[in-house]
């Protein structure tokens, strides 16, 4: 019986062994595969199809601009009238600008 259960086991270790090898060759076999298909792939993609043309982006809205020159022309009618002087508009133009 001792015999027996020792073959039994022999086989055993023998049997995995040699499914853990069969599986690292496959993984590694697999990994080349995939890296030769990296290798190809694009310059079959580019070969064969052209790229999409960009589509153009939509304009940005205006608004921080517009509010820029809504506030200087403020800025202006308040130099106009009297209300800023020079200096005074000249400090709050260039705040304005540099936001």
């Amino acid at each position: 019986m001792p015999g027996l259960l020792r073959g039994v086991a022999r086989t055993a270790v023998i049997s995995g062994t040699a499914t853990a090898v069969s599986n690292r060759v496959s993984r590694r076999q697999a990994g080349r595969w995939a890296r030769q298909e990296e290798e190809h792939a694009p310059q079959r993609t580019y070969a064969a199809a052209q790229p999409p043309a960009p589509t153009p982006t939509p304009a940005p809205a205006a608004t921080p601009m517009d509010a820029k020159i809504s506030q200087l022309q403020q800025l202006g009618q308040l130099k106009d009238q009297g209300v800023l002087s020079a200096e005074e508009f000249e400090a709050q133009k260039s705040r304005i600008l540099a936001s």
